[in-house]
């Protein structure tokens, strides 16, 4: 476990959305059976069931890099990308997700402890915004984050959080950022940024092993627990 310098405040806090601060109730599975059928993935398929099983496995990177996988040429993925964010959207409109319990207690203590809250998503801006009205979260956090603010490459890579410490300026060093989420993506970001804490949240798509196993610093069963988890790392 890493332990922090005794001076090493946790001011900066990044935390993902879906599956760590959102529970959206399965919405990205839905989304994408949408998005393969209007690229002429036949639901029921063999190509079908392959290809949902990479989104299940792929959960927390960045969904246009997904689609690159899935569809090969740039041209198809981003067709695939503007269809499985548009369905996305629809069924968020339609009143389909809501808050991890404790998520936004656990924001606005954070916060009122005079730390830096940035939420980060691996979907676009507009899919992250009607997330947010969904909500009734703007404002909630300091700043929001998706790949395109951060030079367009999003988890495994560790840019967004990267352009969390730099927009901010919350923290002089990234060992006082505390990254939180449920994938092994949002772990390796976290531990290729330079993180403090890296948190694995166990409310979404990855296991307590997988998470460890992605350089996960702690492990707890949602974020209404990391308060207190940063708490004790800064005692």
């Amino acid at each position: 476990m890493k332990t922090l310098t005794h001076d090493a405040k946790l001011n900066l806090i990044v935390l993902d959305m879906a599956g760590t601060t959102v529970a959206d109730g399965g919405l990205v599975e839905q989304a994408f059976s949408d998005a393969a059928g209007r690229l002429g993935v036949e639901p029921g398929s063999a190509d079908h069931a392959e290809k949902l099983d990479y989104v299940r496995a792929t959960m927390g990177e960045s969904k246009i890099s997904v689609f690159r996988h899935l569809f090969g040429g740039e041209s198809r993925a981003q067709q695939a990308n503007t269809a499985f964010e548009e369905a996305y959207g629809r069924l968020v409109d339609s009143g389909l997700i809501a808050p991890v319990p404790g998520a936004r207690e656990a924001i606005e203590r954070l916060r009122g402890e005079g730390r830096t809250v940035v939420l980060s998503t691996g979907f676009a801006r507009t899919t992250q915004d009607a997330i947010l009205r969904a909500l009734g979260w703007q404002g909630l956090a300091d700043l929001t984050l998706c790949p395109a603010d951060a030079g367009g490459r999003g988890r495994p890579y560790p840019d967004m959080v990267l352009a969390a410490f730099l927009r901010t300026g919350a923290v002089d060093s990234v060992q006082k950022v505390a990254v939180a989420g449920d994938t092994l993506y949002d772990m390796l970001s976290g531990v290729r940024a330079g993180a403090g804490v890296v948190a694995g949240v166990l409310t979404g798509a990855h296991d307590k092993d997988q998470l460890t196993r992605s350089g996960a610093t702690h492990v707890i069963g949602s974020v209404a627990e990391l308060p207190d988890l940063i708490a004790r790392a800064e005692a």
